[in-house]
Order: C-alpha cells, then sequence, then structure tokens
C-alpha cells in the first residue's frame, strides 16, 4: 500500500543525495509499487520570515502518514529539520530515519555519518516519555538497500503509528 510521505533534509548540503532517495520511485514505474508518493517541500522559492516557512512545512506535512528524515552529515543542526521533526510526532506521523552520507553528491563524494536528529525527541506515551527511536528504525540508505527497501520501511513506520 503506497504511504503520502514528507521528506525531511538539509536542502543546502545534502538535496543532491536526496534526490537520489525521492527519486527512486521512477524505477518501479509508478509511486504506488513504490510503496510511497513524495508530498515533501520541492525546490520552492526562499520566504520571508519564520512564520512563512512553518505555514510552508505545515501545509507540506497535510495528508502524510510518515516522515523520512533522510540523515545527512550537519541534518542535526538544522532548525527546520527540527520543526518537521516536531510537526511530524504531534500530528502522530510514523517516522524513519536514513543517513545519506554514503550517497554520492554532485561531484561524486560521500560525506562523514551525521547525529541522528531523531535522537533528539521524545514521545509522552502512558506517563513517560519515550525516543521515538524506541518505535522507529533508522536505516542505511546503502547498506540498507534503501533503493529495495524504502517503501517497507515507510510502510513499517505507518502501521506503528497507527496510520
Amino acid at each position: 500500500m503506497g504511504r503520502k510521505v514528507f521528506f525531511s533534509f538539509h536542502y543546502e548540503r545534502d538535496i543532491w543525495r536526496v534526490n537520489q532517495v525521492r527519486n527512486s520511485w521512477m524505477t518501479y514505474g509508478t509511486q504506488q509499487e513504490a510503496g510511497f508518493w513524495d508530498e515533501s517541500l520541492w525546490e520552492r522559492t526562499k520566504l520571508s520570515g519564520d512564520q512563512s516557512i512553518r505555514k510552508l512545512i505545515d501545509n507540506g506535512l497535510q495528508g502524510t502518514t510518515v516522515t523520512v528524515v533522510l540523515i545527512g552529515a550537519e541534518t542535526y543542526l538544522r532548525k527546520w529539520v527540527d520543526y518537521e521533526i516536531q510537526s511530524s510526532i504531534t500530528r502522530g506521523n510514523g517516522l524513519v530515519g536514513i543517513y545519506i552520507n554514503m550517497c554520492q553528491n554532485r561531484e561524486c563524494q560521500m560525506d562523514y555519518r551525521g547525529q541522528n536528529p531523531l535522537e533528539k525527541y521524545y514521545i509522552f506515551l502512558d506517563s513517560k516519555l519515550h525516543q521515538p527511536s524506541i518505535w522507529y528504525k533508522t536505516y542505511d540508505w546503502m547498506t540498507d538497500n534503501g533503493y529495495l527497501n524504502l517503501g517497507s520501511w515507510v510502510d513499517e513506520a505507518a502501521i506503528i503509528a497507527g496510520k
């Protein structure tokens, strides 16, 4: 079953790597066969002010069931990735982390492995705080064969989230 997915990532540093993941559905023929639809924010014009960016992100998250955090070298430090993850948790989206540092950029270079931004957050459940990583997994796009497995990772996260 195909899920609507929001991809969260560090745009300036990782867009080349990110597009390898986001466009992987094309070789399946349809997004349904790939198991996901990309509902994230594609390259948009720069907006003025934080409120405009929040609204753009909130609109991008509407109708999604899973947020895939594509983890590059500096994703952990990004203010808007933080907002996307927090908003996803608030909405009850499933979460998947995917390391993309071994994907090549346009200069055919790999990057160092950054910290997992999902480890910054907690979900309040049963009167206790829990890290999302207790339920939601993080994978490596290259070593865990993301090309073949992304749809099942997304489906698993959606099921865990009850969506």
